[in-house]
């Protein structure tokens, strides 16, 4: 009877080494993805946040990765990932927010969840707090008047292509949401410059709008062995972000 469970093991191991020998030239999770430039129009949340980026209503150029995380085949089950790194002024450099699907309602949206389709809604899981001490979960899903992403990667590809492929980003607190602006998805990106992109929601944020808490904290080191691993370039030394990003949430 201890056959089985050393075989089990024995597979569960040799697809690991598998999966580790991969990523030597690709990324370890999120593997098959498709990027894009774009950009995010923000109206603002009303009161303010304490994040500029969320309180200041203006236009911001983009690059938004929509992925799989474990790399299943297509229209296969899989925990779905959008990545969305924003340039300009606001952001002080760039800002990377990564979103993965998960559950919706209070509880629920800390939980990842495997998705057949892009169509659905995508959380950052643990929280974001702000210059003021303020703490919510950001959280995107699609534009229910824009075209349906569908359910693989060629899908994206094709809505992107119609000019009306888009992403609501909500700020989630508490019981209450609120949408404060929109990612649109604009031409598709090279395989190659898709290879290169090393996003990394630690390092490459602002002071006033930052992960924070235990799990978010420690994906700082993660992303640092992963990226030298595949041969990316990893974000510039942030000390101070790794530091404030491991406080308790």
């Amino acid at each position: 009877m201890r056959t089985v469970p050393a075989l089990a093991t024995a597979t569960v191991t040799a697809a690991l080494v598998v999966r580790v020998l991969r990523s030597r030239h690709r990324r370890f999770l999120h593997p098959d993805g498709r990027s894009f430039t774009g950009d995010l129009e923000i109206w603002g949340a009303g009161e303010q946040t304490g994040a500029e980026l969320l309180d200041r209503p203006g236009r911001h150029p983009v690059t938004v990765r929509i992925s799989k995380g474990a790399g299943t085949a297509a229209g296969r089950a899989d925990v779905l990932g959008v990545a969305v790194r924003v340039h300009g002024p606001v952001a002080g450099r760039r800002h990377d927010l990564l979103f993965s699907t998960c559950g919706r309602g209070r509880l629920l949206r800390h939980v990842p969840v495997p998705r057949r389709g892009f169509d659905t809604t995508y959380g950052s899981i643990q929280p974001y707090r702000t210059g003021s001490g303020r703490t919510f979960q950001l959280v995107v899903r699609p534009d229910p008047e824009g075209t349906a992403l569908g359910r693989t990667l060629g899908s994206v590809v094709s809505a992107a292509a119609r000019d009306d492929a888009r992403l609501m980003l909500v700020l989630a607190e508490k019981d209450a949401e609120r949408t404060v602006g929109k990612v649109r998805f604009g031409a598709a990106l090279s395989p190659t410059t898709d290879a290169a992109l090393a996003f990394d929601p630690i390092r490459n944020v602002p002071a006033d709008l930052y992960p924070t808490g235990l799990i978010h904290g420690t994906r700082a080191l993660a992303y640092r062995l992963s990226q030298r691993w595949r041969g990316a370039a990893p974000a510039t030394a942030n000390p101070a972000a790794v530091a404030r990003t491991a406080l308790p949430g």
